[in-house]
């Protein structure tokens, strides 16, 4: 029986035929993109469950396809491991800011490469199929798209359960109001900045109980990161 359905997008014939074989030899479901630009209308045709990119590739980069595809609300949970021949902190940075789920420095062995791929498809199955998130008293379930704390239930409108599911998924992580707009509102959607302190707001009023709004906290300069750290019970 087959396991994960992997896109590999990368521009080098010997590299790219590499990684099929290696895939194919471990039972995955291997389809392959020659570009970023082909891959994304692949993607959006037939959605893998982890899509492996080449950086620096003509027409498209693997960031470039990850930024896009992180901002589609049907793609942005796929997860995206990053093939580079960078390895400098700040390169990966940008790969992280961009959304991607791990990296991969070339040169690489298939079996470390497998590796990676199991550890991020465990992570995102524990993040679909697991019981909810859960921080302090609150309780996320992203199936039934229902927030509890205490028992419970709070009232949350689509944007802040958005939100807060967000959130709760990126914890301990400084966002400013244009990566927040870019991943929970998409791409497609153009609304001024100052709407997210409206719904901040809004998030806040809903997960007051127990002094949970206190999570969410503003960065002056930065924009908002939530985190427990900080959280205050009554």
């Amino acid at each position: 029986m087959a396991l994960a359905s992997i896109l590999v997008v990368e521009d080098e014939q010997a590299i790219a035929e590499m990684i099929v074989t290696s895939l194919e030899m471990a039972d995955y479901q291997v389809k392959r993109a020659a570009n970023g630009q082909i891959a994304y209308q692949m993607v959006l045709d037939n959605a893998p469950d982890l899509i492996l990119a080449d950086w620096m590739m003509p027409m498209m980069t693997g960031i470039e396809l990850a930024k896009r595809l992180k901002r589609e609300e049907n793609t942005a949970e796929i997860p995206i491991i990053l093939l580079t021949a960078k390895s400098d902190e700040d390169d990966k940075i940008k790969g992280f800011d961009a959304g991607i789920d791990d990296y991969v420095v070339k040169p690489f062995s298939p079996r470390e490469l497998l590796a990676r791929i199991k550890a991020v498809l465990r992570r995102g199955h524990a993040d679909t199929e697991g019981k909810g998130l859960t921080v302090g008293q609150m309780v996320l379930d992203r199936s039934a798209k229902k927030a509890s704390i205490a028992g419970d239930v709070i009232s949350l409108g689509p944007i802040e359960f958005r939100l807060l599911e967000f959130f709760m998924l990126h914890p301990d992580r400084v966002y400013s109001r244009e990566q927040l707009l870019d991943r929970v509102w998409g791409g497609n959607v153009y609304v001024e900045d100052r709407t997210v302190d409206v719904h901040i707001r809004r998030l806040r009023k809903s997960i007051s109980i127990l002094n949970h709004e206190t999570m969410i906290q503003t960065v002056r300069g930065a924009g908002y990161r939530f985190s427990a750290e900080n959280f205050t019970s009554e």
